[in-house]
């Protein structure tokens, strides 16, 4: 019967769990060095057996093994990761739905809170924006719509209260 590598080279559980918490407190991309150092010293340079063993994966444990041999590090670019919001795709939608949408907030009547009320909900905004020249499938859908409310706060939301000026009596 084949035994396992880490019976062959006398590794212990402990010394597996050990080595998983000692590899998971280091930061990237130091970790991705040390998980390839550690495949390579006990695993024989086997990312498959290091996501069996130690749970990590597969191929951080390959990209960190090709670093080890070369001695270059690969650079991890998370910021340009991230998908664009649409007023980001669209810059004329964000000015085209405050046009639409500041016209039709306003104040309590009586003025007894400070809320400031829009009285258009996202399909109607939807609607507007069609009716204003924007094709359909330009447009994002009307959850998006009510997300970009949100986002830029035409929904309840506080504003200074007008005061009442007093009368002044007039000098006889």
């Amino acid at each position: 019967m084949k035994t396992s590598i880490l019976d062959q080279k006398g590794v212990s559980p402990e010394t597996v769990a050990l080595i998983s918490r000692l590899v998971s407190s280091i930061p990237w991309p130091d970790r991705r060095r040390a998980m390839a150092d550690v495949t390579i010293t006990l695993l024989d340079a086997k990312p498959r057996v290091a996501e069996e063993v130690f749970g990590w994966g597969r191929s951080p444990v390959s990209v960190g093994i090709n670093e080890y041999h070369c001695g270059i590090v690969c650079v991890n670019d998370l910021s340009g990761r991230h998908k664009p919001k649409s007023e980001e795709k669209y810059p004329g939608l964000l000015a085209d739905i405050c046009e639409l949408v500041e016209p039709n907030s306003q104040a309590e009547p009586r003025l007894r809170t400070t809320l400031l009320y829009t009285d258009m909900t996202a399909q109607s905004v939807y609607d507007a924006l069609v009716a204003n020249g924007w094709s359909e499938e330009s447009l994002p859908t009307v959850r998006t719509i009510s997300n970009i409310l949100n986002r830029n706060e035409y929904r309840l939301r506080t504003v200074a209260k007008t005061k009442v000026q007093k009368k002044r009596q007039k000098p006889t």
